[in-house]
């Protein structure tokens, strides 16, 4: 297993594109597991199968990334979600 801290969060968006897409091509090739650590939700909803929301240290929600995008279920998660910002 594989850890990866913030580790697209200073790329511009095209280079980030481009790591996001061969982590995702490694994984699938060598059946790799990571754990990504990101503030940018977009980004982990791209890349995550599952999903861990921490808020002051503590674990409040782990969830299947599409069900917690969908569902979320604690109000700190409600809050991350209501954040990100809308397609205009």
């Amino acid at each position: 297993m594989m850890t990866y801290d913030e580790s697209v969060s200073a790329l511009d968006v095209s280079v980030q594109a481009q790591v996001l897409n061969l982590l995702q091509e490694l994984q699938d090739e060598y059946g790799l597991s990571y754990i990504f650590i990101s503030h940018d939700l977009s980004v982990v909803k791209y890349i995550s199968d599952q999903v861990m929301v921490m808020h002051h240290g503590d674990i409040v929600e782990i969830a299947n990334s599409d069900d917690l995008y969908k569902h979320p279920q604690h109000p700190y998660t409600q809050k991350l979600l209501e954040a990100i910002p809308k397609d205009f």
